[in-house]
């Protein structure tokens, strides 16, 4: 359909094009982005609330139908992209997609606590409207790195993940058993001793709770000194994999440059 392909070109992200309609409508959903996201956090200032309750709920019926509307269109013109071509199948997978699950979570919640009574599980999911911000994500080159570096890494941060927890828990189960006998209601199990355990890897040390005893001591400055070294494993697997995005976002745009007119976007001949 000719009209679904405009309106794919429209809400597709086209990096480097500052002119159409497709561009001035980004910059209209960055903005409604932007602005929705300092409104739902004015509304959380008392005073504000009580003065412009009225423009704050506008502005949220406004930024619901105008998310809305955009949803229901890429879900739409989703079926343009090779990856989602078939109408039934393709619209489901992209449904699951990490965009569109984005995109819901920023409207659902003001449906489900429109609809429904005023419970704490109700005002818990009024916070989930922040996740708007998330829709920056298809804009900024920054959060698409990051984004990128969590997908490529995940093994690896997995990984690195599982033993600090492993640390963690060992360390704390000897330290249990060390202080509890000296701190029986400071250090009284594993799990309340974890909180130390975490404050202690994390270089935190808030200071509720720590060892008395000599043995007790020893074993928190190693383990204070071995979580500084514990963390620099998924610090050194998110630094490569910035390198590796960065350097090759720097292919792509030579290559880019060399296939495209700089001065109308065209394709070059080859």
């Amino acid at each position: 359909m000719l009209i679904r392909k405009e309106v794919y070109k429209v809400l597709m992200v086209t990096r480097g094009v500052k002119s159409g309609i497709g561009w001035y409508f980004n910059i209209l959903l960055v903005s409604t982005i932007i602005l929705n996201t300092i409104a739902i956090i004015l509304h959380t200032v008392k005073s504000m609330r009580h003065e412009f309750d009225a423009f704050f709920i506008d502005f949220e019926y406004f930024s619901v139908v105008f998310f809305t509307i955009e949803y229901l269109l890429r879900l739409w013109v989703c079926v343009e992209q090779e990856e989602y071509s078939h109408p039934i199948k393709g619209r489901i997978r992209y449904v699951f997609s990490a965009g569109a699950i984005i995109d819901l979570l920023a409207i659902l919640p003001f449906y489900v606590t429109h609809f429904a009574s005023d419970t704490g599980l109700i005002r818990l999911l009024r916070l989930f409207r922040v996740f708007r911000l998330f829709k920056l994500s298809r804009y900024v080159h920054a959060l698409r790195v990051i984004e990128n570096v969590i997908k490529e890494k995940r093994e690896e941060l997995l990984l690195s993940l599982v033993f600090m927890f492993f640390v963690l828990l060992i360390s704390s189960s000897i330290m249990f058993y060390i202080e509890n006998p000296a701190q029986p209601h400071s250090f009284s199990s594993i799990p309340a001793t974890l909180w130390w355990g975490i404050n202690t890897i994390t270089s935190v040390g808030y200071g509720d709770m720590y060892p008395i005893t000599t043995l007790g001591k020893f074993l928190g400055g190693v383990i204070a000194v071995g979580g500084i070294a514990l963390f620099a494993l998924p610090t050194g697997i998110l630094a490569s994999g910035f390198a590796e995005q960065l350097s090759n976002s720097k292919q792509k745009k030579e290559q880019h440059q060399h296939r495209y007119c700089p001065h109308c976007g065209k394709e070059l001949p080859h």
